[in-house]
């Protein structure tokens, strides 16, 4: 039987944190899906479509990831794509609170599905999409936070505003 995992997130946009989870997700799980968030109530940096091409070339390598979107509830999704586990990143202490209500609801909402969480490297404990642009807008080397294709699409986001 096919383990599938779900990683889900705004990546708006991915940073190598998302990167280094999905990583190690990939190798734990037979088949992963980074499900990137296309909230119609919340307001993105990135169109939901220009995330899912940054992340399918992020992860063009890996046979085993796919990249999709989704709107609606999580476990929803993880039904219908037939996923045993949701996959959330936890880069320090703070972030425990919020991610364990989350995990709380889901499992009260759909008991088939478990939530992993799985500590992302100290080198990227740092990282959050919201700092990363910031650092670009102003100008900051952020070729070390985050993938080449990244940067890319954040240097010509900046220079064409």
């Amino acid at each position: 039987m096919m383990r599938t995992a779900i990683y889900p997130g705004s990546f708006d946009p991915p940073t190598n944190g998302h990167f280094d989870i999905i990583k190690r997700s990939a190798k734990v799980f037979d088949h992963l899906i980074v499900a990137v968030g296309a909230n119609s109530v919340k307001k993105y940096f990135f169109a939901v479509e220009e995330r899912v091409e940054m992340l399918k070339e992020i992860v063009s390598e890996y046979e085993n990831i796919e990249v999709s979107c989704f709107d609606g509830l999580l476990v929803e999704y993880a039904a219908k794509v037939n996923a045993v586990t949701i996959i959330r990143g936890l880069r320090a202490l703070s972030d425990f609170e919020y991610e364990l209500e989350l995990a709380l609801m889901n499992r009260h909402l759909n008991r088939e599905v478990d939530t992993i969480f799985m500590m992302t490297d100290e080198r990227y404990s740092f990282l959050r999409s919201s700092l990363v642009r910031e650092v670009a807008r102003l100008g900051g080397d952020i070729s070390d936070k985050v993938p080449s294709v990244v940067e890319r699409y954040l240097k010509r986001k900046f220079n064409s505003q």
